[in-house]
């Protein structure tokens, strides 16, 4: 069967988009460029890919099968050819990077204008969520996640602090009116800024003093989505509101200002830090690899 490379691409941007507009957007092309496409891929298929409305695109089955082998199987072409990469004097081609919102705003900074500046030939893509994602399937060469979500068929490369904490803080205004917690158990009587995974789940605030591990699940006013809206939730706690707990890193501006005030410090538990992640099973990539490279020897000279 004669299938055009770029129709499947062209689908795949459909399909990863939810739609035509959104497609183009995204890859860069036309709407209309992209609904040839993929009326031809179907045509030369002989089924339908998409259910298609004046205001919204939908997989059917054969399509969303056809979703799922092709992600992985068009980044391992992908590959495949960025070996003649290796032929350069400098890498060039596009890396994209699945990333939480944390490592956004604490880790990234401090490596990416100097990591393309010393690469000018390579174009960096960062998607920012929180959910685990398989990196293939969603189009990213890599990740960024922490040690107890990475999965075991995973190559890991330290990136960023390797030592992070949880911290908690208030308003000192939202403390003289309240009182200030001594212990974990204190949080129980106060008004706490609290967040949520995209899947609904809200974990626990956590602490630890001694070897002693303490877990509240409090409640408060305000309920964000973990990652976008936790500027909000940081905002709230300046405007006096109530407790937040999120990075130590994120809020220390805020202590060094004295908008903020840390709760419970003793009590703020450690945790190793971030990871950059790709699988092990495929070629890697010229852009991915020179990244991997640039943090590595930053690593060494710390």
């Amino acid at each position: 069967m004669n299938v055009e490379l770029g129709d499947l691409n062209a689908f795949l941007a459909v399909a990863r988009a939810g739609g035509f507009r959104e497609g183009a957007r995204a890859s860069g092309g036309s709407a209309s460029g992209l609904s040839e496409a993929v009326r031809r891929l179907e045509t030369q298929l002989g089924v339908r890919l998409l259910n298609r409305t004046t205001r919204s695109v939908a997989l059917t089955d054969a399509g969303a099968g056809l979703l799922a082998r092709l992600g992985p199987a068009l980044n391992e072409v992908e590959a495949a050819l960025d070996v003649v990469n290796g032929f350069r004097d400098r890498p060039a081609g596009t890396l994209r990077l699945n990333v939480p919102v944390s490592a956004v705003r604490l880790v990234l900074p401090d490596i990416v204008p100097r990591f393309l500046a010393t690469h000018p030939g390579i174009r960096l893509e960062i998607i920012a969520e929180e959910s685990f994602v398989d990196v293939l399937a969603a189009g990213c060469d890599a990740g960024i996640r922490y040690d107890e979500r990475l999965e075991q068929d995973m190559i890991a490369v330290p990136i960023g602090p390797r030592v992070q904490r949880f911290a908690t803080a208030a308003s000192p205004a939202y403390l003289d009116r309240h009182g200030r917690p001594q212990h974990p158990s204190d949080l129980l009587g106060h008004a706490c800024l609290r967040g949520r995974f995209a899947s609904s789940a809200m974990p626990p605030w956590e602490f630890e003093r001694d070897g002693e591990v303490v877990r509240v699940d409090p409640t408060g006013p305000l309920v964000v989505t973990l990652g976008g809206g936790a500027d909000l939730k940081v905002d709230a706690a300046v405007a006096g509101t109530g407790i937040v707990s999120i990075f130590e890193d994120w809020l220390r501006p805020y202590f060094d200002s004295g908008a903020l005030e840390p709760v419970l410090e003793p009590w703020w538990q450690s945790f190793s830090g971030p990871f950059l992640y790709y699988p092990g099973r495929r070629l890697v990539p010229a852009p991915l690899r020179a990244f991997i490279d640039f943090i590595k020897a930053r690593a060494n000279h710390a």
